[in-house]
């Protein structure tokens, strides 16, 4: 498993897709919420996280996640996941994320 964690940002269309590679703790936690920051303040409501190269999530990354939420929910935006590893989405359902975050395949789901 990567214990680094790298992070890419491309924006399509109108959904900033933020790709994942290493744990998502508390470092990982803190460069996904500076990069949503740096893209919400200019108007992005949609986020899609692809954290395929991503297996462990902490309690710590999680919580920037839910930040994030949060602040899309107050804009009516949606964060998404997609490519989860089985254990992640799990876990991302008994805490009740998807309640308030969408899962999806891919990018072209949310331009439907």
């Amino acid at each position: 498993m990567k214990m680094d964690f790298d992070l890419t940002a491309n924006i399509e269309g109108d959904v900033l897709v933020l790709k994942t590679e290493g744990y998502i703790n508390n470092d990982g936690g803190e460069k996904i919420a500076f990069e949503f920051e740096t893209h919400f303040t200019n108007g992005i409501s949609k986020v899609l996280l692809d954290i395929e190269n991503s297996k462990v999530v902490n309690s710590i990354g999680i919580s920037y996640l839910i930040e994030i939420i949060e602040k899309l929910n107050e804009k009516n935006g949606t964060l998404y996941f997609c490519n989860m590893d089985a254990a992640i989405e799990k876990t991302f359902n008994i805490m009740g994320l998807f309640q308030f975050a969408k899962k999806v395949d891919s990018v072209g789901e949310i331009k439907e």
